[in-house]
């Protein structure tokens, strides 16, 4: 009997143990992070023309201030006004013709002088050294009719039209231009571009300019000329655009953008809206979503934009797909589910 007992207080030994050594509750599995729903896009692969803008302001092509040789004369008239076109070579001013009339007069005596002598030499009555003198003379007179007739007819250098009249027949001129002249057809514009381009730009290449005034018109222009130095400071170099204007519909001083094609290259394209930018910083970021499970964010470098798109110069290669909503919700490695169309 002492042995039954004995065992039956092992076996109760062996329950109560057993149930004491489960080290008390299970915990609870943790609960699965939920998945933000967004749509996805892939980053494509294309070749990106590369049309570069830049500002600038429309510049006459060539301009003259129309000033007399000496100040202190009179302006006899001036034969145009503000408005009016000219031609190279045109009469537009006539100064005081008083000391011109005198020497014109003195050259008419010195040329009487002269012929009248001729016929004295040529039949011996006088010498080769007078004959010489008098043809000297003759000549010196010449010369100063001839200057003087330049001082008081004043001609346009370049064809154009007037746009500043400071006088009126009658003044006297001091210092300020009598008119000044710009010749607006063509005009020019002279773009300040990156240095990056320099291999690019070439004298004859076309240009696309366009006034904000003319909304979505272009005007064709070209390369007339390129400066050889670049700017240290902006890292630049200036060029100089041609651009005709016979319809006369463009101005200097209007505000103009003009549009060079420098070519094209093989770039990364996603849609712009999959761009974010770092408050506080110039970081610009995607979300990558690898695996169709899981976003990873991922800084990139922007470059053109074309239309809706983005080209995309590094952090994300063509195929890989990319959050295009639901962005706010997003953190690298949240968990997505890609919301199908």
């Amino acid at each position: 009997m002492t042995d039954m007992r004995k065992m039956l207080w092992m076996m109760t030994s062996v329950v109560l143990l057993g149930g004491c050594g489960g080290g008390g509750k299970r915990t609870a599995p943790e609960a699965e992070q939920p998945r933000v729903l967004t749509r996805s896009e892939a980053a494509a692969g294309e070749t990106v023309r590369l049309l570069e803008e830049f500002t600038s302001e429309i510049e006459p092509y060539r301009e003259n201030d129309i000033t007399p040789a000496a100040s202190g004369v009179h302006i006899d008239r001036i034969l145009v006004d503000v408005g009016d076109e000219v031609r190279q070579g045109q009469l537009v001013v006539s100064l005081d013709p008083t000391q011109y009339t005198q020497q014109l007069v003195q050259l008419q005596t010195v040329e009487s002088d002269y012929n009248r002598l001729l016929p004295v030499y040529e039949a011996g009555g006088i010498s080769a050294q007078q004959i010489e003198q008098a043809k000297a003379q003759l000549d010196v007179q010449r010369e100063v009719v001839a200057n003087l007739k330049k001082n008081i007819e004043v001609r346009s250098p370049i064809s154009g039209v007037v746009t500043a009249r400071n006088y009126e027949s009658g003044d006297l001129f001091a210092q300020q231009p009598i008119l000044h002249i710009m010749q607006i057809d063509p005009l020019k514009v002279i773009v300040n571009i990156s240095e990056q381009f320099f291999p690019q730009v070439k004298v004859g290449m076309p240009v696309e300019l366009y006034v904000d005034i003319f909304p979505g018109e272009m005007f064709p222009g070209r390369v007339s000329l390129i400066y050889p130095a670049l700017d240290a400071t902006t890292r630049t170099f200036k060029v100089e655009v041609t651009v005709p204007n016979g319809a006369g519909r463009l101005r200097p001083g209007m505000y103009a953008r003009t549009r060079f094609d420098m070519g094209s290259k093989e770039g990364v394209m996603v849609p712009d809206v999959a761009v974010q930018k770092q408050v506080g910083s110039a970081e610009r970021y995607v979300y990558v979503i690898v695996g169709d499970t899981v976003a990873e964010r991922r800084s990139v470098e922007v470059g053109r934009q074309v239309g809706d798109r983005v080209d995309l110069l590094r952090g994300v290669e063509a195929g890989e797909q990319v959050a295009v909503t639901a962005l706010s919700k997003l953190f690298d490695g949240a968990r997505v589910e890609i919301k199908q169309d």
